[in-house]
């Protein structure tokens, strides 16, 4: 029987059974029905994957060559653009509609030969931190089917957690990739602002936005990071520094500068468990010969003030191209003004999370607020890459907690958005410094949830982040669902 392990061992299973890409997607096509119950999938590519998994075999037999990711099987979430494939943010305002073109990072899957088998749920326009926001139902955890799989790319978590693809692609605004993989047990890596492009993704903030990556293990995520970065001409904001090759010596003992910040573990909001865990993490790497400071971070408490009045204030502005005039929902109401059309279209055709932040970003840039609000926000954020840079200056990792909780209940959180939003004050920072972040599958709680750490380096420095994330991963066991048959 098939099961997966590492891209690595799959390739070497591919020379010795020339039908393996097929054997491979039928496995990862029962694992998805198996697990429909899940909502983990908007939708399945099952007839394109397979005539896609036999094309690859026999190029495979022809002796051509192939790419990085010859006959790896990928979803993608719900705010890609795949031509000739639906795509909704997960929002009833899309709907109906058709991408015509790929994303950058899609065409650089396929260009490598990957197989998309399909596209993942997640919440509405990527606004949320449980996937209990999309249009089309709520994603569960399937380590226990009665909590949240974290978001907003919670559907793309889920289908890596439970074997139903090798990797997943998601995108991370404040923590949308590494909470999920916190949550799931799995690794999730948010690049540096820029490193890939964002040509392709459905806009939030488009300050904050990058796509992501979940994978069982750093290799694999490394792997996809080296195919889908790079320049684009379609994104002005994209990086012009070429991809890397993320070389990563096995058993590697590289020392590192280490800094983390003393605050975050006197917070109250921390899970018990998690600080210990984490504070005997950090004696652990003091032991092992890395230098691990403390180091003083007096803004923490701005940071998510800061972050959702910048995201909401961009949302605001990317959200008005939906009016129910050119595509998707469109309100049937008759006899109506245009100004009537547009707020029955958009009020109908956007969920209660996604109504908020429009409204709230509204009014953080009206004319009487955006100095109060929207200009001290930047000066905030000028404040924390400042920071960052000096501790960078000095250090080459900070650590920090994913989560300050586990996977919480769902339906907990829904009546209380500030608790919602509090639970991003760990990974919201990363983006709003724009520097690279991971989340590693490190620890288990007496709850039997998994719960691991986030660490992130300088902009552009992603190779020290999966040499160092390597370390970890190999000292530490990561959490694993035992009834799972990836």
């Amino acid at each position: 029987m098939f099961s997966f392990s590492t891209i690595e061992n799959y390739h070497a299973f591919l020379d010795d059974n020339p039908d393996g890409c097929v054997i491979a997607v039928k496995h990862h096509l029962s694992r998805i029905r198996e697990k429909k119950h899940l909502n983990a999938f908007l939708e399945v590519f099952e007839d394109e994957a397979l005539q896609q998994a036999y094309l690859l075999d026999e190029q495979r037999r022809q002796g051509k060559p192939s790419g990085k990711l010859h006959g790896v099987v990928v979803a993608i979430k719900d705010v890609l653009s795949y031509k000739g494939h639906k795509v909704s943010a997960a929002s009833k305002i899309l709907e109906g509609f058709t991408a015509i073109y790929n994303a950058t990072a899609v065409a650089k899957l396929l260009e490598a030969g990957a197989i998309i088998i399909g596209r993942n749920n997640c919440d509405e326009f990527a606004m949320g931190s449980s996937s209990e926001n999309s249009a089309f139902g709520i994603v569960r955890n399937a380590l226990n089917e009665s909590l949240v799989p974290g978001g907003s790319s919670g559907g793309s978590a889920v289908a890596v957690q439970s074997g139903m693809c090798m990797v997943s692609l998601g995108s991370d605004t404040g923590g949308s990739v590494r909470q999920p993989a916190d949550f799931c047990g799995i690794v999730g890596l948010k690049p540096t602002y820029g490193r890939i492009s964002r040509y392709g993704l459905i806009a939030y903030a488009s300050s904050f936005d990058q796509i992501g990556i979940f994978g069982n293990n750093i290799p694999d995520v490394a792997k996809v990071l080296e195919v889908i970065s790079g320049y684009d001409d379609f994104d002005s904001t994209v990086s012009t520094i070429s991809p890397e090759n993320y070389h990563i010596e096995p058993g590697g003992q590289k020392k590192f500068k280490i800094a983390y910040f003393q605050s975050v573990f006197n917070n109250d909001s921390l899970d018990p468990e998690i600080k210990s865990s984490c504070l005997s993490l950090i004696e652990n790497l003091k032991s092992q010969g890395h230098l691990v400071k403390s180091v003083d971070f007096e803004h923490l408490d701005y940071i998510v003030p800061a972050y959702y009045v910048l995201t909401t204030a961009e949302a605001s502005s990317n959200l008005s191209r939906f009016d129910g005039v050119k595509y998707g929902f469109r309100t049937k109401s008759e006899n109506i003004d245009l100004t009537d059309f547009y707020k029955i279209s958009r009020s109908k055709g956007f969920g209660k999370e996604v109504k908020r932040r429009i409204l709230l970003g509204t009014f953080v840039l009206s004319a009487g607020y955006y100095d109060a609000y929207f200009t001290k926000a930047q000066k905030i954020r000028k404040l924390l890459i400042n920071k960052t840079g000096l501790i960078f200056n000095d250090f080459d990792i900070i650590l920090l907690p994913t989560s300050p909780t586990t996977a919480f209940k769902i339906g907990e959180k829904m009546d209380d958005p500030i608790a919602m939003y509090l639970a991003d004050i760990y990974t919201v920072y990363a983006n709003l410094a724009g520097i690279p972040a991971i989340s590693l599958p490190l620890f288990s709680h007496t709850n039997g949830m998994p719960f691991g750490i986030q660490a992130m380096t300088n902009r552009f420095n992603e190779l020290s982040l999966f040499q160092f994330s390597q370390q970890l991963m190999q000292q530490y066991k990561s959490f694993q669902d035992p009834t799972s048959e990836r």
